[in-house]
């Protein structure tokens, strides 16, 4: 049997995106029948919320589309690399926090932008909604959900 493959999502404060990140790509790969073998979760680069769980706004706007953020702020750490089989950052400022843990490079292969597995997306980055209105928080859905066949796709893809 192999072994589950890991996925952590990641973005600032681990409120509003990475927390969406987890959720929605959770339940996509439970309807894909592969909940057993991906096991997705999301950290914040900063631990400022720490403890708190997703951001109401962002419970809501998933809520709607039939998704339920749970779990609590984390922080992410070194361990990290080593826990997780992709980690996907969710803007370029996350993208270059995350590197900054990694000072020899040896785990950069396996960090992404989320972004980069959504092929209609016309950014590189998800808008943090935290301080702007309910278009916010539907648009990091929209650009999550387009990204989850793609995140599935390369968790299946076979090594060189």
């Amino acid at each position: 049997m192999t072994p589950a493959k890991r996925v952590l999502f990641v973005c600032m404060g681990n409120i509003c995106r990475s927390p969406t990140g987890e959720g929605v790509f959770r339940d996509y790969v439970k309807k894909q029948g592969l909940g057993d073998s991906i096991q997705v979760d999301s950290a914040g680069t900063i631990g400022a919320h720490a403890g708190e769980p997703p951001d109401a706004r962002m419970r809501r706007a998933a809520r709607a589309r039939g998704y339920e953020l749970d779990g609590k702020a984390r922080q992410f750490t070194a361990a990290d690399f080593d826990a997780f089989d992709l980690i996907v950052a969710m803007d370029r400022a996350n993208y270059r926090d995350i590197l900054a843990r990694d000072p020899d490079g040896s785990h950069a292969a396996k960090v992404k932008l989320l972004c980069s597995f959504n092929p209609k997306a016309k950014t590189q980055d998800v808008p943090d909604p935290y301080y702007g209105g309910p278009q916010g928080f539907e648009e990091v859905l929209d650009l999550i959900e387009g990204a989850c066949e793609g995140i599935l796709a390369s968790l299946q893809e076979k090594p060189d």
